[in-house]
């Protein structure tokens, strides 16, 4: 059996019923959270989270990139959110690896090179500031009056804010 055909018969079995109490997808907390991918971090978790409450959106190091201004754009245009959150973590993958390095793997892999930025980084601390600077400075996101960013650690769960 595949991950993915253990995954749906966990959806058959298991208790997910929808959201039909949640009538719009307007999150009630009007918060975005912008994080990692990294399996680790459960976002629900780390904000007491409840179905409804905030837009998530991940990517490979919760980096501010141009997707995640899209997705935040739209979330506070037509959706109503006017707080970010930007969360990175301790231990993450991308603080393993350079831009160039990766590139050049590629490029051996497939003869092209990604057009893309890696955002590889070697402090968290550092990545988190020009993350939320990224989304303060965007001219596509209309609220950044209440943009805020935070380390959370994966051994500990404590979360730090960067200032």
């Amino acid at each position: 059996m595949t991950a993915i055909d253990d995954l749906l018969q966990r959806h058959i079995d298991g208790p997910d019923l929808g959201a039909p109490d949640i009538p719009t997808p307007v999150p009630s907390l009007h918060l975005a959270v912008v994080t990692c991918m990294d399996a680790r971090i459960k976002v629900f978790d780390v904000f007491g989270l409840t179905h409804g409450e905030v837009h998530i959106m991940r990517n490979a190091g919760g980096v501010v990139t141009d997707d995640i201004i899209r997705s935040l754009s739209i979330s506070q245009r037509k959706l109503g959110t006017r707080e970010v959150i930007v969360m990175q973590h301790t231990s993450c993958g991308l603080a393993t690896i350079t831009d160039d390095a990766f590139k050049d793997e590629l490029e051996d892999a497939t003869g092209l090179r990604p057009p893309w930025a890696v955002e590889a980084f070697r402090e968290v601390k550092d990545s988190v500031r020009q993350s939320v600077e990224r989304v303060r400075r965007s001219p596509f996101v209309l609220h950044t009056d209440n943009v805020r960013g935070f380390v959370y650690d994966v051994q500990t769960a404590a979360l730090e804010e960067v200032h």
